[in-house]
């Protein structure tokens, strides 16, 4: 055992002088996580206030329930200053710059809903408008949806004989509270956009830094070494071991020390606590050090090794989710799932909502699943080459 464990530790003294390590294990993950942070990450910060140019005809009760709704919205989350214009200046007030939507609805409005005809409500928006924008859309749309469904019940309620209001009555009876949104921690297996980036990151380089141990042992059954190794009183799967090992180490200090910086640098990344993380982690690297098993049995030289291992990353990368959120809906897209980058990000969701280890069971049990189809492989795909 103690020839092992010398083994293991002039491996890892090999990959740590290795630049190759520091480059893609950390440096580059790291630059990556900040960049996807400037570009993805401002979605989530807070909305800017904006200002609504809103026409509605006057003495239309009906038209009347846009602004209003407009204005009642919760300063906290959109500060929306609705402003009463002419029907012609709306365009050229946005246009200008003076507002940032504008809403034209028009005359006859009311009339028009109940009588069954569709009015066409305008709404301006500025080139380039942001999410401030897109919230005033939705609003008004909802308000619109809700204002043309009511009129139809009304309109039915009146072809039955019935009383339309009584019916009003009855549904502002039954109608419960306006939803009351908080902010609270995420749920459902979903990271913050900040949270995604840096998991995405971390499992994707996660694959290049493990194999640099193992597809090691292409290089030195090309240069001879290996043979030399062999030539010693130690068994042959020692060879392997320390190789997987040594990777191992290398993976699980590389991705705890990628998640702790991304949590430290980028806003709003919260993984949870660091046991069931720690866990979860220590999975996934095995998960991931069993495939460069699998390439090393089938490469026949140290290029065809890399190139392999580059193929990999990339697909297990892109299916895992680590550029953009990938569906996991249908066959395919569960198959998809079950690589060690998914499962990272898969993981973490949990963690980040507060699930400790017994929570993340599926996912551990999935992953070990995953480390034994790989390791098998390497040891009894047909056409492969032994490892030593």
């Amino acid at each position: 055992m103690g020839r092992l464990l010398v083994m293991v530790a002039g491996d890892l003294r090999q990959q740590v002088l290795d630049k190759s390590f520091f480059i893609f294990g950390l440096a580059v993950p790291l630059a990556l996580m900040w960049v996807f942070s400037l570009i993805f990450t401002p979605l989530a910060e807070e909305l800017e206030p904006i200002t609504v140019a809103v026409s509605a005809p006057d003495g239309d009760d009906l038209a009347a329930v846009v602004p209003s709704t407009l204005a009642e919205i919760d300063p906290a989350q959109l500060d929306v200053t609705v402003r009463d214009v002419d029907p012609a200046a709306a365009p050229r007030l946005v246009a200008d710059g003076e507002v940032g939507a504008a809403v034209v609805l028009p005359d006859g409005f009311a009339q028009d809903l109940q009588e069954g005809r569709r009015p066409e409500v305008v709404v301006h928006r500025p080139s380039g408008s942001g999410l401030e924008a897109d919230v005033v859309t939705s609003v008004v749309g909802g308000v619109l949806d809700q204002l043309t469904a009511s009129t139809r019940s009304a309109r039915a309620v009146d072809a039955l004989g019935g009383d339309p209001q009584q019916l009003q009555q009855e549904l502002q009876e039954t109608s419960g509270p306006a939803v009351a949104w908080t902010p609270g921690r995420t749920a459902d297996e979903q990271l913050s956009p900040g949270g995604s980036i840096v998991a995405g990151q971390a499992g994707f380089f996660l694959l290049f830094t493990v194999g640099f141990g193992v597809l090691g042992i292409v290089v030195e059954r090309e240069w001879g070494t290996l043979a030399r190794v062999l030539s010693t009183p130690i068994p042959a799967w020692w060879v392997p071991l320390s190789k997987g090992v040594s990777s191992w180490v290398l993976g699980v200090v590389a991705t705890l020390a990628l998640l702790t910086a991304g949590s430290v640098l980028l806003d709003d990344v919260d993984l949870g606590r660091p046991g069931p993380v720690a866990v979860l982690v220590l999975a996934v690297v095995a998960a991931a050090t069993s495939i460069s098993f699998v390439i090393v049995g089938l490469a026949r030289t140290a290029e065809q090794a890399g190139i392999a291992q580059t193929i990999v990353a990339i697909t297990l990368g892109m299916s895992g989710g680590a550029f953009f959120r990938v569906p996991s809906t249908g066959t395919l897209g569960q198959v998809l799932q079950l690589n060690p980058v998914a499962a990272l990000g898969r993981g973490l969701g949990i963690t980040a909502g507060g699930g400790g280890v017994a929570a993340l069971g599926p996912t551990l049990l999935t992953l070990l699943a995953f480390t034994l189809v790989m390791l098998l492989l390497a040891r009894f795909l047909p056409g492969r080459r032994e490892l030593v």
